[in-house]
């Protein structure tokens, strides 16, 4: 019988972290996780299969989501998290590891309509920081820069298809309803940001 473990009602990051600590703890060889949200079933799913878990099937029922994994032949030594681990931190020979933080959909304060164009400046021109760009993390209103309605994905969408990693906060998009127009990025919850910032060489926030 699966490991059930019912995460109704618990906001981000907690499921994912019940996740972690269940693994940790009993490696279990199938659960279900119930989550009550899509961007919890989005960061569950991919923090299991992240750790060699296969995701069986994904069920909703109502309000609930019903998620059943089961770990995968050979996963034991299961695949480091998107977030990446300490032990990724970059050799003292290497290209820093450079994230960008980014919280609004506009930089500055005076006309959100420069500030906007401001933003998709910004953008277009991180290119220029070459390999050492690692990750872009949006959370806040700066989830709107991955939406389908928003010049600047198109800048993110190509910084994507170079390698950069893009996290867009479940969260912050369920709080706008703005989950079904992300065209660009990840799903992430506040332990991807937090293993994020623990990794990273240099942060840049705006």
């Amino acid at each position: 019988m699966p490991i059930i473990l019912n995460c109704e009602g618990e906001p981000c990051p907690n499921p994912v972290l019940r996740c972690k600590q269940l693994l940790d703890s009993e490696s279990p060889q199938d659960m279900q996780v119930i989550v009550d949200n899509d961007a919890a079933k989005e960061n569950v799913s991919r923090y299991l299969a992240s750790k060699g878990m296969h995701i069986d099937d994904m069920r909703k029922d109502g309000g609930l989501w019903t998620i059943t994994a089961s770990r995968a032949a050979g996963a034991e030594g299961a695949a480091a998290a998107p977030a990446a681990q300490p032990s990724e931190r970059s050799c003292p020979v290497c290209a820093p590891k450079i994230l960008v933080f980014i919280t609004r959909d506009v930089i500055g304060q005076g006309d959100d309509t420069l500030g906007s164009r401001l933003m998709g400046n910004f953008l277009a021109t991180l290119p220029e920081l070459g390999d050492a760009l690692w990750r872009i993390i949006l959370v806040n209103g700066a989830v709107r820069l991955a939406t389908d309605s928003n010049p600047a994905s198109e800048h993110l969408k190509k910084l994507e298809a170079t390698g950069v990693s893009i996290l867009v906060c479940g969260t912050c998009l369920e709080f706008f309803k703005l989950m079904d127009r992300k065209v660009v990025g990840e799903v992430t919850n506040m332990l991807d940001v937090v293993t994020s910032q623990h990794v990273a060489d240099k942060i840049i926030t705006l």
